[in-house]
């Protein structure tokens, strides 16, 4: 019996935990070794304070603790896409493969914008007001593989505007100058994280984009059974280039 072809390090978005990605998780395994780490002041690591090097520490335990000889793809949303990018200009030798979802605009001008709204909209509301707000929106557009876990686990708003601080400090296209394993960058149509996709691509030496008409930042979300299909082709190539 063969092992799996490559471990998946999914990394999720603000808010949510790793369990944002336990429908993908059942549908990914046991093909690939599937890995869902908490970023830190999220799910197990709630009391952990927030930092682009702290979240990037968890990233490269997830990927140092592949099997030997199994290729590693990481793959992030959102935040996790920033990380994950982060994480990859530092150590892409060590990577298979690099996932961009919902990551892609740079973080000075508009782009800061967008964060900048994120994080004052989810201070201004405070933590009761922004669950009942995201349970509304959660159960009218994820199925509910997708919207059980992470209503069970509940959400995580501390250092929300940190998060996207570090982000604008350090996001940039140029991140992908150093990276050396072939990126997919994966975006929604009407996804306002995602505007700057052409310079991000730009910056990769090995890039191809995915564009998904009519889907919004939330593809992970919303488009479960497409976004994990993207992230098992993606990775069936990887894993063939890394054995030839």
């Amino acid at each position: 019996m063969t092992g799996p072809k490559a471990r998946l390090v999914l990394v999720h978005g603000t808010r949510v935990s790793g369990i944002q990605w336990a429908a993908h998780r059942t549908w990914l395994e046991p093909e690939f070794e599937v890995v869902t780490p908490d970023l830190p002041r999220h799910g197990v690591r709630a009391d952990v304070p927030f930092s682009m090097a702290a979240a990037v520490d968890v990233v490269a335990e997830a990927v140092e603790g592949a099997p030997d000889g199994i290729p590693v793809v990481v793959a992030g949303h959102s935040l996790g896409g920033y990380v994950a990018m982060t994480y990859a200009s530092e150590h892409s030798d060590r990577l298979a493969g690099l996932v961009l979802i919902g990551s892609t605009a740079v973080p000075s001008g508009p782009g800061a914008a967008i964060y900048r709204a994120l994080g004052w909209a989810t201070d201004t509301a405070g933590p009761a007001r922004m669950t009942r707000f995201n349970d509304r929106i959660l159960t009218r557009i994820a199925p509910p593989e997708v919207a059980g876990p992470i209503l069970a686990e509940g959400y995580f708003f501390t250092d929300i505007p940190t998060m996207w601080a570090e982000v604008m400090s350090g996001g940039r296209p140029e991140l992908l100058d150093s990276v050396t394993c072939p990126v997919l960058i994966v975006r929604g149509s009407l996804d306002q994280v995602a505007v700057n996709t052409r310079q991000y691509a730009a910056h990769a030496r090995d890039c191809r984009v995915r564009t998904i008409r009519g889907a919004s930042h939330l593809l992970p979300l919303t488009r479960p059974w497409h976004t994990s299909a993207i992230i098992a082709d993606f990775a069936r190539l990887c894993s063939a280039r890394s054995h030839p």
